[in-house]
């Protein structure tokens, strides 16, 4: 689940997806403000720290050649007076610095920078990231979410995407089965939503549009889909009732029929168009 900006409903019908699923894994990808886990309030919760290595100088080894300087394409290093100086929060971790080193004047050393919670809720499994506050990059974390050996390969996975489309959404719709973005009638919208379809065209994963709060009249983003040619998978209404519950955190595929059968027909849906797209990349399938 992609969406342009914040609080167009991505969490929202991905939580009601994984629900109406009944038995799903639930990932949350948005580790900067993960928030799916007050909507199934999950229970026997295991956590696990996150870590990274980033460099640590010997200065009595160092001799200030500037090799590791001059190797660091991000600037995370810098002998100044004397002196070398990591910039941790721009490190990528890479240890190539370590290697080119002719004095071994540089080892790894581990910096915590979130957690993954993972727990139950009924018979959907949720995994939360969690990136500390103040760290630049929650990508260590969602490559861990994402490459879970214990994810059960028989249940849909549901993932709830950071807004935007910077690099930790990169990182979480790149191995991706198919791609739903969510998009509100507006033109502020329509302007988000072109940001993350040009994000799955370049990353040529298979998508299709849901259209959230929609109102009667003209749509500008219905419109834009049209014009782009681009599936739309289902229209949920601006409801009052359905805003109530939303903002109360509790999942509308639970609370109402009306809410049960949309995002039942939504999973349907995209289901098929999962099967669809996998039976044209392979047609003896």
């Amino acid at each position: 689940m992609l969406s342009g900006k914040g609080g167009t409903g991505k969490t929202f019908v991905s939580v009601n997806l994984a629900a109406a699923a009944q038995t799903a894994t639930y990932i949350d990808c948005d580790v900067e403000e993960p928030n799916g886990h007050l909507f199934f309030k999950p229970v026997d919760i295991r956590e696990e720290e996150i870590t990274v290595e980033i460099p640590r100088v010997d200065s009595e080894r160092c001799n200030g050649c500037r090799k590791c300087v001059d190797f660091c394409k991000f600037n995370a290093l810098a002998y100044i007076k004397d002196q070398m100086i990591v910039f941790d929060e721009v490190c990528h971790s890479c240890g190539g610095c370590i290697i080119v080193c002719p004095e071994k004047a540089m080892a790894e050393r581990v910096r915590a920078i979130g957690k993954v919670q993972r727990g139950t809720s009924g018979q959907t499994d949720i995994h939360s990231g969690i990136l500390n506050t103040g760290e630049v990059s929650g990508v260590p974390i969602i490559k861990k979410l994402l490459s879970d050996n214990s994810l059960p390969a028989q249940r849909p996975i549901l993932i709830d995407c950071p807004p935007g489309s910077a690099c930790i959404v990169m990182e979480s719709i790149k191995d991706a089965d198919y791609c739903i973005l969510v998009s509100e009638p507006t033109l502020f919208g329509v302007h988000n939503l072109d940001m993350v379809y040009e994000l799955v065209k370049l990353f040529d994963r298979p998508f299709g549009v849901v259209l959230n709060k929609c109102l009667k009249g003209p749509d500008p983003v219905e419109a834009f889909c049209l014009e782009k040619g681009i599936r739309i998978l289902s229209r949920i209404p601006f409801d009052a009732d359905l805003g109530t519950l939303n903002s109360n955190a509790e999942i509308a595929v639970y609370k109402d029929e009306r809410y049960r059968n949309l995002f039942s027909d939504l999973l349907k849906t995209v289901t098929k168009e999962v099967r669809r797209h996998a039976a044209d990349a392979d047609p003896e399938r």
